[in-house]
């Protein structure tokens, strides 16, 4: 009943959201073409992947489905991915959950390091775990070969060796996660627990841990997406344990068989979009926080000695591991050649600067340049799903967020089945890449931007529009000045992902436009592991040097924000 009346509302007010749109002709021309950029960029690669793998002579069919679920060798890298996907999420949110626990709750030291820590993989190539565990343990490996002497066989190829690195890298996700619910619930709950004589112990169980239930479930979903997704670290360490997205991979690439690549890319699709609808629509709307009055700045951290050496014991034993794995690839890039030559040279950079500067160049330019445009879209995006009434917004919001969900093989096949054909014929150019990049990652930009949206006073906003500004003015001098932190995340997410990039680009590339990814993936299939790890050396230091100049410039934008705030308000009061 209640959803009935929301309907009719909706529709009741249809009409009247038109005429306001037809009185702003900028705005309904934006919105036309917001809605025209998610349609062709996001709906019609999907369309097409669907379309290709449900479609036989022009009518619906599972025909390649029965076909392909009929071979082993295709079901078995489906229960693979599945098992990996569940081992790394559980794995890498109990990782997360120990290193925000220890952060907000124990009274340990060195928690500024211990953070930077537990964040560095994310702007990390996803790969360069897999690429340390050769170096570390493999045939060569720094500890299987010249520490212990080949006394132990390490099984780094395969399950275990996956199970490791994507847990070293995705952990992040879940850490982020997990300390802002952490830090967020408010320890008046715990401390009157305390007060009333619970044990710290028992508050953990009866409280803390209840209450970061919805973050828990998130965390695990989220890197439960990721470790699906996941393409560059299976295809250097998966051995004979063949997972789905490198399976789609290898059926186009390998076999010639684009369709039956498509209906594998379906089968990776369902449940990654399941792990998100999830994860968005059902544990994110469930709150078990309870905040009553404004918390109090004070929160009692654990300071029992076994408790509080025993978790930064955990810390710095976690914190060694990335190190070890982190440290191998900086030691391995100055190495001559690994396995046979181990004399430090700077050679491999020379390398990198002189053979491999054209992957450096274009991966510079074409993140460049595809950086701007989905920080600036995602924040439109962000203003129009929350301060603009229109007929579709809500799917508006989905739609972008769709890539976000889906992995980027999929996202890959779905570009060259839409674009490698007339009217929009993009294969083989940079337009391609940098769509990828756009569509790809916009999402994270369109989420933080309505965030930050609906805690600033729409009035703010109101008060620009009744001096006569329309809403282009307002969104560009009032708005986005407001909303720099969404901003400078959009960019830097988007700036990051575009460097590391490699699940859906490794389709669209071409001989005229290459990426380092493609370079470190190449060193790596060649076993000139020394140039790999100093391409990924390399692809950090442009990284950092980078968000450095997106925070300077996006602060730039955001200079004038206090004193837009106190005009603002200003006028509201005459």
């Amino acid at each position: 009943m209640l959803m009935r009346k929301r309907f009719v509302a909706y529709i009741k007010r249809i009409p009247s959201d038109i005429k306001k749109l037809l009185r702003e002709p900028f705005l309904l021309t934006g919105i036309i073409l917001v809605n025209l950029f998610l349609f062709l960029f996001i709906v019609l690669p999907l369309f097409k992947i669907f379309q290709l793998s449900f479609e036989d002579k022009g009518q619906f069919s599972l025909a390649i489905f029965s076909e392909l679920l009929s071979k082993k060798y295709n079901v078995q890298p489906l229960i693979h991915s599945l098992t990996l996907g569940i081992a790394v999420s559980i794995l890498g949110t109990l990782i997360g959950f120990i290193f925000a626990y220890a952060i907000t709750r124990v009274d340990i030291p060195w928690k500024r390091f211990f953070n930077i820590m537990a964040t560095f993989p994310i702007i990390a190539p996803p790969f360069m775990m897999s690429l340390s565990a050769i170096l570390l343990f493999g045939k060569q490996g720094f500890v299987s070969k010249l520490i212990l002497r080949d006394i132990i066989q390490f099984k780094i190829y395969g399950f275990y060796g996956l199970l490791v690195v994507e847990t070293l890298t995705y952990f992040s996700t879940a850490y982020l996660t997990l300390y802002g619910v952490l830090q967020a619930i408010d320890p008046a709950l715990e401390d009157a627990a305390l007060d009333l004589g619970a044990s710290k112990g028992k508050v953990f169980r009866s409280i803390t841990l209840p209450l970061a239930t919805p973050a828990i479930a998130s965390a695990i979903l989220l890197v439960f997406s990721q470790s699906l997704a996941d393409f560059g670290n299976p295809m250097i360490l998966a051995g004979n344990y063949t997972i789905l997205a490198t399976q789609a991979y290898l059926t186009i690439v390998g076999m010639f068989n684009i369709k039956g690549g498509a209906a594998l890319a379906i089968l990776l699709l369902i449940p990654s979009l399941i792990a998100f609808c999830l994860q968005k629509y059902w544990v994110s709307r469930k709150s078990y926080v309870t905040v009553t009055g404004k918390p109090s700045a004070a929160r009692i951290k654990m300071d029992r000695p076994l408790t509080k050496y025993s978790i930064f014991g955990l810390c710095l034993l976690l914190t060694g591991i990335i190190f070890l794995f982190y440290g191998m690839i900086l030691f391995g890039s100055f190495v001559k050649l690994w396995g046979a030559n181990h004399t430090l040279t700077m050679d491999n950079y020379k390398h990198v600067f002189t053979v491999g500067w054209e992957f450096i160049k274009d991966t510079l330019l074409l993140s460049s340049v595809a950086t701007p445009i989905a920080g600036i879209l995602g924040m439109i995006i962000a203003f129009l799903v929350v301060r603009k009434s229109f007929p579709g917004k809500r799917l508006m919001e989905l739609v972008s967020l769709l890539t976000f969900a889906v992995p980027g093989t999929v996202v890959g096949i779905g570009y060259i089945l839409a674009f490698n054909q007339p009217p929009l014929v993009l294969t083989g150019t940079a337009a391609i890449i940098i769509l990828v990049f756009i569509f790809r990652d916009i999402a994270v930009g369109v989420q933080t931007g309505i965030a930050e949206l609906q805690q600033i006073d729409p009035s703010i906003e109101e008060a620009s529009t009744d001096l006569g500004a329309d809403s282009f003015i307002t969104f560009r001098r009032i708005t986005l000045p407001m909303i720099t932190p969404a901003f400078y995340s959009g960019l830097a997410f988007t700036f990051v992902k575009c460097m590391t990039a490699i699940s859906a680009v490794i389709f669209v590339v071409s001989g005229r436009w290459n990426l380092i990814t493609i370079a470190i993936l190449g060193s790596v299939e060649n076993s000139d592991l020394s140039q790999a790890a100093a391409f990924s050396i390399v692809i950090i230091v442009f990284i950092l040097l980078a968000l450095r100049l997106i925070q300077f410039l996006v602060n730039q934008i955001g200079r004038g924000r206090k004193l837009k705030f106190e005009k603002a308000e200003a006028l509201q009061s005459i």
